[in-house]
């Protein structure tokens, strides 16, 4: 156990050094198409490409006027707003799901008002309603 120890610090420690001594070329062919490899073509000239140097990060965007930045700030509070109310909505709906489930499982005997009149579930219609009760619990409310 110990030598596995010894051996995969070993190779984590040279790791970075043998990924650094790879060179990688890069020349464009006369069609114009532009290849990576790591042996430069024969009878062209290739670019070397320094693997060791980070790449430069893009540059940042130019600042906003303070009337774009307000404009951006009022949508922003705006979308917030939209946001917290569907979430709202959800939850609420979430929560009459859960008690309608709660009231499915706990009781065989569950009535369904149907053109004014109340009738009872039977059990196969009971278990399939369960069934879509927490299939939409599972897709809207986790």
């Amino acid at each position: 156990m110990r030598w596995m120890m010894l051996a995969a610090t070993l190779t984590l420690a040279i790791a970075p050094a043998v990924s650094q001594a790879a060179q990688i070329y890069k020349w464009v062919d006369a069609q114009g198409v532009t290849h990576f490899d790591a042996q430069p073509p024969a009878g062209q000239t290739a670019q070397e490409i320094d693997t060791g140097k980070p790449v430069a990060a893009p540059p940042s965007p130019p600042p906003q006027n303070q009337d774009g930045a307000r404009e951006q700030e009022a949508v922003d509070a705006k979308v917030r707003k939209q946001v917290a109310a569907q979430e709202a909505k959800r939850k609420e709906a979430c929560d009459e799901q859960r008690t309608n489930l709660a009231q499915l499982q706990n009781n065989p005997r569950v009535r369904q008002e149907v053109n004014g009149e109340f009738r009872r579930f039977t059990e196969e219609e009971r278990q399939a309603r369960i069934a879509e009760v927490k299939k939409y619990l599972d897709d809207q409310c986790n």
